[in-house]
């Protein structure tokens, strides 16, 4: 595993997100849980990252029981702002962002939490300002030790990046979502906020391995969220209609070797702006699978420029959602 700068900090450059361990991909049971955890750990993992309102608590349950059994140290990402209750848009003032510190510190079991990010805040509240103060605030009481932003689309990514303080974006980065190679890398770079890249794999799309036969659990948000029925679409397969997104895929399989998932993580890592990228697996044999990209050699600038052709010829007409 290879590390990579993260404020006064190095994390491992590929990391474990632990929305499935919390909600919203089918049940994943204690034991199954654990066993995550502790191969990411066995691979190199010292990044998790999580939220407050994944299983109403369930994953950072799960996670600071976890952690508890450690030697050594990780770095623990949160976020708030999706609770169900009071819920939206009840959730973003001064003191709900207190209060659901509060209760993530306790599920947590910590006295600062590493970095804590707002979760796809409305746009509106980001040009509005007050939240950064709010979490300044949090950070001048010794509650959070860092504070970022899970963004939605490349506008509200831009307007982070013009307030103090800020020490991290995560964004939705693949090789179906390439936007913000021109719209926020440079500028990140340069003001030293780091990247956290979610959903590199497209909810499983980019791994190669779904059908037009594939099912998904009730609970499982690739049911029941495919063209954005209970929150923003581009959280789901990245925004593209599935049975595009297999075709795409199959587009892509020109291009990319046998292990497409590897491939498609490695892809993300071969841009210096990224810091870390958190893939979600719901058993160990993926994490390792996974975290095994960053041993990979870069891929060539050829395969970069097929990539690039790929995306503009092929998908970027076809995403929904805020991007």
């Amino acid at each position: 595993m290879k590390y990579r700068k993260f404020c006064n900090t190095n994390v491992s450059e590929i990391g474990l997100g632990t929305w499935q361990l919390g909600a919203d991909w089918g049940d994943v049971d204690d034991s199954t849980a654990e066993k995550v955890l502790a191969t990411a750990v066995e691979n190199g993992v010292n990044f998790f990252d999580t939220a407050d309102c994944y299983g109403e608590g369930l994953s950072e349950t799960r996670l600071g029981r976890f952690v508890k059994s450690l030697s050594s140290e990780v770095v623990i990402a949160t976020k708030l702002g999706r609770f169900p209750r009071p819920g939206w848009p009840d959730n973003f003032s001064q003191q709900q962002f207190r209060e659901h510190t509060e209760n993530s510190l306790k599920r947590l079991g910590m006295e600062s939490l590493d970095l804590t990010q707002v979760h796809c805040p409305p746009t509106d509240l980001l040009r509005q300002g007050d939240v950064f103060d709010w979490l300044r605030t949090l950070k001048q009481e010794g509650k959070i030790k860092q504070f970022g932003f899970s963004v939605e689309s490349m506008e509200e990514a831009q307007i982070c990046l013009q307030q103090e303080g800020v020490a991290s974006l995560q964004i939705i980065f693949n090789i179906f979502r390439q936007k913000a190679i021109t719209s926020i890398f440079k500028e990140a770079q340069e003001k030293q906020v780091a990247l956290i890249v979610r959903l590199p794999l497209a909810s499983g799309l980019l791994s190669g391995k779904l059908n037009e036969e594939s099912k998904f659990a009730k609970n499982d948000h690739r049911n029941y969220n495919r063209d954005g029925q209970e929150f923003n679409v581009g959280e789901t397969f990245s925004g593209l209609p599935f049975e595009k997104g297999l075709e795409l895929v199959e587009g892509l399989k020109k291009i990319a070797p046998e292990h497409l998932s590897q491939f498609a993580l490695r892809w993300v890592l071969d841009f210096e702006a990224v810091t870390v990228v958190i893939p979600g697996s719901k058993n160990p044999q993926q994490v390792a699978d996974n975290c095994a990209a960053s041993t990979l050699s870069p891929l060539t600038d050829e395969t970069h420029k097929a990539l690039s052709d790929f995306y503009l010829k092929d998908v970027s007409s076809h995403i929904r959602g805020k991007y």
